[in-house]
Parts: C-alpha cells; sequence; structure tokens
C-alpha cells in the first residue's frame, strides 16, 4: 500500500516526460523508477504509524527523501564515482543516456525534492522549515555527500571500526535517520526521549544497511543483488568485509539490529512496522 501511495506521489512531482526538456525529463523519471525498494518512504511511514501521522503528512517527506536517494545514486554509479554499470539489474543512469544527461538528471532532482517539501499543507507549525533543514543536513557536507567523500578517500586505506561506522553513518545512515525523524517533526505533542530514541534507532539501522551491502557485494550474485558482485573490491573500497570478514560483519549486523529493537521497546506495539523494517534491512539477501 505504502509502495504504491509514494510511486504515485513521486509520479505526480517529476515532470512528464513531454514537457521540454524532453530528453532530461526522461531520464529523471528513469532514475526513480528504476524499481527501487523504496526502504527510506517505507521508514518514513512506518515512523508515522507508530507516532499516529497521518499518511496524507508523511507522503511529502517520503517522496522528497526518495528523490534526494535518487539523485545520489545516480551521482554515486557516476565514472568520476564508483563506475557502475548496473543498478537495480538495469544501466545506470548515464548508460541508458549519457554522462552529461546524468549529471543534469541527478541535479534536477535535488531541488526538486525541496520544492515538494516546501509544499507540504496542513503540518504542524515550523515543521516545513525543519523538515527543509533535517534534509539538507542529511544530504549535504555533513551526511550523504560528506560520507561519499570520505568513501572515495578511503579507497586502499585501512580503517579501524569505529572511522568505517563514522563513514556509513553520513553515507548511508544520514538519509535512514532523517525518513525517521521526518515523520516525529510531523507528530503533535512528541516528547524528547522518544525523539532520541528514534534517532539512535536510526544511527544503528543506518550503519547495519550499509554493512548488510557491503556483506552482500562479496556473497551475492549480480543477478539478486541488481548491480557488479564484488565491485566494491575491485575499486580497493574499505569496507566491513574487507577489513574485518564476513562473519565478524554479519555479527556487527546482529549487534546493530538488538540495538535498534531495543531503542523501539518504548513503543510498543506501535513500534512493530519499524521493528519489521529493521529486520528486513539486516536480513535481506540471506
Amino acid at each position: 500500500m505504502y509502495t504504491a501511495r509514494v510511486d504515485a506521489g513521486l509520479d505526480a512531482a517529476l515532470p512528464p516526460v513531454a514537457a521540454c526538456p524532453e530528453r532530461l525529463h526522461d531520464a529523471m523519471r528513469y532514475a526513480v523508477f528504476n524499481g527501487g525498494k523504496r526502504v527510506r518512504p517505507l521508514l518514513v511511514y512506518a515512523t508515522g504509524e507508530s507516532l499516529n501521522v497521518s499518511p496524507e503528512l508523511l507522503d511529502v517527506p517520503a517522496i522528497a527523501i526518495e528523490l534526494i536517494h535518487a539523485f545520489s545514486l545516480v551521482h554515486d554509479d557516476l565514472p568520476a564515482m564508483d563506475d557502475d554499470n548496473l543498478r537495480r539489474g538495469k544501466p545506470t543512469v548515464h548508460k541508458q543516456y549519457d554522462e552529461a544527461t546524468a549529471i543534469l538528471a541527478a541535479d534536477a532532482l535535488q531541488p526538486l525534492a525541496f520544492s515538494v517539501l516546501a509544499d507540504i499543507k496542513g503540518a504542524p507549525s515550523g515543521a516545513a522549515i525543519e523538515l527543509v533543514r533535517l534534509l539538507s543536513r542529511a544530504c549535504g557536507s555533513i551526511g550523504m555527500t560528506g560520507g561519499q567523500s570520505i568513501d572515495l578517500a578511503a579507497e586502499g586505506r585501512t580503517l579501524t571500526a569505529s572511522e568505517l561506522e563514522h563513514m556509513y553513518s553520513l553515507k548511508t545512515g544520514a538519509l535512514i535517520q532523517a525518513a525517521i525523524l521526518s515523520a516525529s517533526l510531523l507528530s503533535e505533542g512528541i516528547c524528547a526521549d522518544d525523539i532520541m530514541a528514534l534517532d539512535h534507532f536510526g544511527h544503528d539501522i543506518g550503519i547495519a544497511f550499509q554493512i548488510k551491502d557491503d556483506i552482500l557485494d562479496v556473497v551475492g550474485e549480480t543477478k539478486i543483488i541488481g548491480k557488479p558482485a564484488g565491485s566494491d573490491e575491485s575499486l580497493n573500497k574499505a569496507t566491513y568485509p574487507a577489513l574485518f570478514g564476513i562473519d565478524a560483519s554479519q555479527a556487527r549486523c546482529d549487534e546493530l539490529l538488538a540495538g535498534a529493537l531495543d531503542e523501539l521497546s518504548r513503543f510498543g506495539s506501535a513500534g512493530v512496522p519499524l521493528a519489521w523494517l529493521a529486520r528486513f534491512i539486516v536480513e535481506r539477501g540471506l
């Protein structure tokens, strides 16, 4: 239900292909509608369920965060970054179109996300500004973009577990945390302890998500994971499996999951959807 809901919202937010410039708009839609699982929007909705926030309010951050996620993947796949030819089993945007079009499509998706946030209706006073601030931090130099920069600089280096997890918390975790906390900004009367618990939950799941991606890059098959298996090793990337092995990586995932689920205990049965998603993130592909 929620996946169809966010897809409909994305379709409405994106410019039609028939509008000029047609090739750019086609590439933007290709980047967004390429078979993603919509994990981040689902985290928005699941958190909203825990806090009794209406789906109509949650649509806005769910759409905006997925647009930012799509923008980041297009850039990550570029030859100057990870130089990937496949994403979710399909040609990456720069392969399907060309490198310049891919850059422009990603550049257009990012401001569209903030335009969507600015148009939110019926939110608590000041929530729109806080949503913009939350998402801008999550995708900027102290969030996702900074994490990607650290990742590129770390190629061929040996990092400590703390350094690696810091990179993951920015590169992957920041947008996941933003997805969770966006729903809290739309909740009337939420207490500080609940916000802190959700923040810690998002931090742990964000790191676990990236470690699991690293594991799947080693043990998964290209046709299953939707991108070239072994690409991290070919780029000499600093990853959990490369530095600590598969067993230690899975053990850390399990530890982070346990910590995240413990943070949800204060929400009782209302936290069940978030708990399900957390388990899916850590157990996917097994």
